[in-house]
């Protein structure tokens, strides 16, 4: 049960109650749900949820930010102040420097906690350690001998490359690789066992070194046939194609290990639009690519070959067509359909794919593991 107020002043609300508050980046008003309240600098101040909007974009506000018009008490707002806010739910890590870039973090993330105090943490680009200060920062590099991700690189093309490295064997580097994902992937877990997991880093090479891109995991047994844990593309490398590239290296390892596979789910809201449009362009360019025999008539193609040729497990192709409508129930079969406007939407989103594997430039073989204990 609720009631809505007006206040005369900020002193008045707690924790749990909702009411429109100025969004900063955007400067639009939202209604949002305030989940902590703290004193800083004699003013107060109030970390928000906006409701029905992503929690990376929960951030502290003033009161200058608030109106106070109208707002809406709970019964249960008295309880929600004595218990303490999760502090899972709260951004605690203000900036990050990684290389050239600063990336403002989306959520929480477990670095140390006095760290977390800093106004900003600065990480090794190369090893992933993390110092309080440049100045700490610039003495690390004077020793740090690396200038690459850990493991094997087994995919360059370009200034592009892959580095294979396995959980249990840098293990380290692996838990600061997770520390830095969690940053960004509201649901990453940081306490998995890393030795079950293989990771693949993305990485851009220039004179310095081999700058991080992003990365998949993968786990070395899957009962699923999950070819993909985890994926990140860092947030200065997103919108770029990056991330259709981390899903393209996942499959051309399935193509080559001669199974299909797909990504461990549930996926993420942003995930899902990733790999939904990945399978709707393979299988696209596959179709429109398909030869006609002499008589001028396309072949049949099933979903079990359109499967077992770009690697992408059934159930998925079969959401990608739905998601397309291409496939037509005529005369008690299936038939698929692409009009010319689907082929013109296809031509130009592939033009906008500069970059592409090449699986020729793929130096892989497939690990033999021991069996699980």
């Amino acid at each position: 049960m609720s009631f809505a107020v007006k206040c005369e002043s900020s002193e008045a609300l707690k924790v749990g109650c909702l009411l429109q508050v100025r969004m900063r980046e955007t400067k639009e008003w939202q209604l949002a749900d305030i989940i902590s309240i703290r004193e800083l600098k004699g003013k107060r101040q109030f970390y928000v949820h906006y409701v029905n909007v992503n929690r990376r974009l929960d951030e502290w506000v003033d009161d200058d930010d608030l109106d106070l018009s109208s707002v809406q008490f709970s019964m249960d707002n008295k309880k929600r102040e004595q218990d303490e806010p999760d502090a899972e739910e709260m951004k605690n890590v203000k900036m990050i420097e990684l290389g050239r870039h600063r990336i403002k973090p989306w959520y929480f993330s477990p670095y140390p906690e006095q760290l977390c105090k800093m106004d900003c943490i600065y990480l090794c680009e190369f090893c992933l350690k993390y110092c309080p200060s440049q100045f700490c920062l610039g003495r690390h590099l004077k020793k740090c001998n690396l200038r690459h991700p850990p493991g094997n690189e087994i995919y360059r093309k370009d200034t592009i490359s892959f580095f294979e490295f396995d959980g249990s064997r840098d293990e380290l580097y692996a838990r600061k690789l997770c520390l830095l994902t969690k940053l960004f992937l509201d649901h990453k877990s940081v306490d998995v066992k890393l030795s079950r997991f293989l990771f693949y880093v993305m990485t851009e090479s220039d004179s310095r070194g081999f700058h991080i891109v992003g990365y998949f995991s993968k786990e070395k047994h899957s009962d699923n046939d999950y070819n993909l844990s985890c994926i990140l593309t860092l947030p200065p490398y997103q919108r770029k194609g990056y991330g259709k590239l981390l899903i393209d290296f996942s499959y051309q390892l399935s193509k080559i290990e001669g199974k299909t596979g797909c990504p461990e789910k549930p996926l993420s809201d942003l995930g899902l639009l990733s790999y939904r449009s990945y399978w709707s362009e393979t299988i696209l360019e596959l179709l429109i690519g398909t030869s006609s025999n002499k008589n001028g008539e396309r072949p049949s193609v099933s979903i079990n070959d359109i499967s077992e040729r770009t690697s992408i497990r059934k159930e998925d192709v079969t959401f990608a067509m739905d998601s397309l409508k291409i496939i037509n129930y005529l005369n008690g079969n299936n038939r698929l359909c692409i009009n010319a406007d689907t082929i013109a939407k296809h031509r130009v989103a592939m033009e906008k794919r500069k970059i592409r594997i090449d699986p020729k430039c793929l130096k892989w073989t497939p690990k033999k593991l021991t069996n699980r204990k």
